[in-house]
């Protein structure tokens, strides 16, 4: 793999690091801005909201320039969102803060997949896109508990301010070692968003919001369900979530090697698979072990859909891969917003803590019946060609015989 590739993992890492570490410290926020939890809840719809409005908007802007100055503009703004945060004298300058730096975020993992894919083989893409990835997963691993622990204990300020420092480091990768690629000629928005009347790019978002919607489903709400129902105590909720953020790891990896052999089985397994643990965590969540064991395997199986649903849209819109790309990245925050959403309808309806699994597995699983539709359109299409190329017409496939 391209040293290249290391750059981009950095940039994700400071990313995810600063997406999720402010879950971990909204005690802090508010009681320095003397507002209420819910009220500084604000700064995760907030970034949510900021990645699935940036990202197509990000990209359509960068339409004009090459995909690196585009990578180093977009870590600029990332820099700029988290020192913004980190010098707020007052709790909306923070918000504006979070917003900026998310606009980045979509367009930096839409944009730079295609920059990862276009750095390999054909035969390694998903690999390549897997591991600019890695860099967020390992951020829910390393970034997030050890920003979570430092805001904690030196100051929430000091915590974005090293994100920032993050962001300075990825900057100077990505000037350093991401390679000049010239900028795609004939490429306009027109261009761009005639990838979204393939239906097969549909599909593939359409998926991500609700494969990736499932895995939020269950770990938006974890905190109350591993201390009411598998007995844990509050403290040790932030090693649980390391130990999603080790399954993360390994599923994004493995999806990556095997997207790149058999996309669509992979799709196949990996969703049917979350569908059937998410459900079962519906059992598991009584018993600390069974409720570790599990959250792992929903970290696993959930990121093991993100290299080959990313690759399935770069594929399907090939002529024009960048804004499907970013547009794609947003889809996994929408789900995420979605997923948690509906599962804080059913625990407020007083079907329980463990309510939110099995939304978590109805939204898998109805990603697992788009994933065979589209793999049933695609095989048609297939074979269509296949008689066209054979030197018959449809029409003339379609006739009877005449004997």
């Amino acid at each position: 793999m391209p040293l290249a590739l290391l750059a981009l993992a950095i940039g994700a890492f400071g990313i995810g690091t600063t997406e999720f570490v402010i879950m971990g410290l909204l005690p802090e926020v508010a009681a320095d801005f003397q507002i209420s939890i819910p009220t500084a809840g604000f700064l995760v719809t907030g970034y949510a909201l900021g990645v699935v409005l940036g990202a197509p908007l990000m990209t359509l802007l960068g339409t004009r320039v090459t995909r690196k100055r585009m990578l180093m503009l977009l870590m600029g703004l990332f820099i700029v969102g988290n020192v913004v945060s980190a010098l707020a004298p007052v709790f909306g300058v923070m918000l504006a803060g979070r917003v900026v730096a998310s606009l980045a975020h979509g367009a930096f993992f839409g944009i730079g997949s295609v920059v990862a894919a276009d750095l390999v083989a054909p035969q390694k893409k998903a690999g390549a896109i897997a591991m600019m990835f890695t860099g967020l997963t390992v951020a829910n691993v390393v970034g997030v508990p050890l920003g979570t622990y430092i805001g904690q204990s030196a100051g929430w300020r000091t915590t974005f301010v090293l994100v920032a420092l993050l962001g300075v480091i990825g900057l100077v990768g990505v000037a350093k070692l991401v390679p000049e690629q010239p900028k795609p000629e004939g490429v306009r928005v027109r261009h761009e968003l005639a990838a979204f009347r393939n239906v097969q790019v549909l599909l593939a978002m359409a998926m991500t919001v609700l494969g990736f919607g499932g895995v939020f489903a269950a770990i938006t709400y974890i905190t109350p369900m591993m201390t009411e129902i598998a007995g844990y105590s509050a403290s040790s909720v932030t090693w649980l979530l390391v130990l999603f953020g080790l399954g993360m790891v390994g599923g994004n990896l493995v999806g990556g090697r095997f997207a790149d052999r058999h996309l669509m089985p992979m799709l196949y397994i990996s969703l049917g698979a979350l569908a059937l643990v998410l459900g079962l965590f519906t059992v598991t969540a009584h018993n600390k072990v069974a409720a570790a064991v599990t959250i792992v395997l929903i970290g696993a199986l959930g990121f093991a859909t993100v290299p080959p649903l990313q690759k399935r849209v770069l594929d399907q819109a090939a002529g024009a891969p960048t804004l499907a790309s970013a547009v794609n990245i947003g889809a996994f925050n929408l789900g995420n917003a979605l997923s948690a959403w509906l599962g804080g309808l059913v625990i407020a309806a007083g079907l329980g803590y463990t309510a939110p699994n099995w939304v978590g597995a109805v939204l898998a699983a109805s990603a697992l019946v788009l994933a065979v539709v589209s793999g049933l359109l695609e095989r048609r299409s297939a074979g269509a060609e296949g008689r066209i190329v054979a030197g018959s017409s449809p029409e003339a496939v379609a006739a009877p015989a005449r004997h």
